[in-house]
């Protein structure tokens, strides 16, 4: 029997309930509802021909693109295979076993999953549900030490939803100077919030994007790092050449060429949070501040029958009690989708 490195031995697997989705109403990974800009598949048929698929990806004129789309320069970008591989290529450059990665919980199963893979310590520190979930700045500035080697955070954090203000990034970067500090910004486009004007101020910043959430690309698996562009270099130098694409570079160019398409829809999921939050006040169950895609809410008794309707009804939503007892997460999509998930919600409740 071959064994693996004590690391995995000790890691805890991590298995998302990824099959049998298609066809159904998918309110549970945050995904773009109603799917990509029509501009992205014309790229995506575009490029799909003998040559393109014959051949290993150019990154080039792409990255210039989304550079400027970014507003950073071409070598303080790299493309990254979704959010995911930006983690695991932070974690490769720059951390060695032993080394202490500081992280919220709940949050992103990710970045722990890469961390103890490499054998990094992996210290959290917890939203409080009596707090209302609010970011616990303090208790994460006090868990940051001397021999931290970096902080990972997501904003607005999932599942929680609440996105913390630069002013906190701010307090956070100052009090750890040293400290590589990750900013994955996969819900942007829903908060308004980045950190991205900070990146010449501090040499220790990261941020983290994807096309899988408001782009609506989830299934191309295309994302990118931001750094300085000594850090980008060295991660470079970690990283697999050709980790992402040709299809999903191509859809990338193609989906910051229609801003409007995203906006409209983060336009209407917005006015959906709305409603949904109105509707779980009505109902008396308790709902927590969402700046994202989504918005967490407390079932509590009423939990599993409320599971039970939703997929009898083909809608997918997200048991969360794991994490924090008797919570659901539902990912907000377009009025007429969440029209149906109060329906249901009704006839569960």
């Amino acid at each position: 029997m071959i064994v693996p490195k004590q690391s995995v031995r000790n890691m805890r697997p991590y298995s998302p309930p990824t099959q049998g989705r298609g066809g159904k109403i998918r309110l549970d990974f945050n995904e773009n509802t109603v799917g990509c800009s029509p501009r992205v598949l014309a790229a995506v048929t575009q490029a799909l021909t003998e040559e393109n698929v014959a051949m290993y990806p150019e990154y080039s004129e792409a990255r210039t693109e989304i550079a400027k789309f970014l507003g950073v320069a071409d070598d303080q970008l790299t493309f990254t295979n979704g959010t995911d591989e930006a983690i695991q290529l932070l974690i490769n450059t720059f951390f060695e076993p032993g080394d202490e990665l500081v992280t919220l919980s709940p949050s992103y199963a990710m970045y722990r999953f890469y961390a103890e893979v490499a054998g990094v310590r992996v210290t959290e520190v917890a939203y409080q549900i009596e707090d209302d979930l609010v970011f616990p700045l303090q208790s994460l500035t006090k868990m940051i030490t001397s021999t931290t080697r970096g902080v990972f955070i997501a904003n607005p954090n999932n599942p929680t939803g609440r996105a913390i203000s630069v002013d906190d990034v701010v307090t956070i970067l100052e009090h750890s100077p040293r400290t590589i500090f990750l900013l994955d910004e996969a819900y942007v486009e829903f908060s308004q919030i980045s950190v991205l004007p900070l990146l010449d101020r501090y040499p220790n910043l990261f941020i983290s994007r994807t096309f899988s959430k408001a782009f609506g690309m989830a299934g191309l698996r295309c994302g990118c790092l931001v750094s300085s562009a000594e850090n980008i270099a060295w991660a470079r130098r970690a990283q697999s050449p050709y980790s992402v694409n040709a299809l999903a570079v191509a859809a990338a160019c193609a989906a910051v060429g229609d801003i409007e398409f995203v906006a409209n829809y983060v336009h209407e999921v917005v006015n959906a949070r709305q409603m949904v939050q109105d509707a779980l006040t009505r109902y008396g169950l308790r709902w927590f501040l969402s700046d994202g895609n989504f918005l967490l809410f407390d079932a509590g008794s009423r939990k599993q029958q409320i599971l039970d309707q939703m997929k009898s009804a083909g809608i997918l939503i997200r048991d969360r009690s794991h994490e924090i007892d008797g919570c659901v997460r539902v990912t907000i999509g377009t009025i007429d989708q969440m029209k149906l998930f109060i329906t249901e919600m009704e006839k569960a409740i």
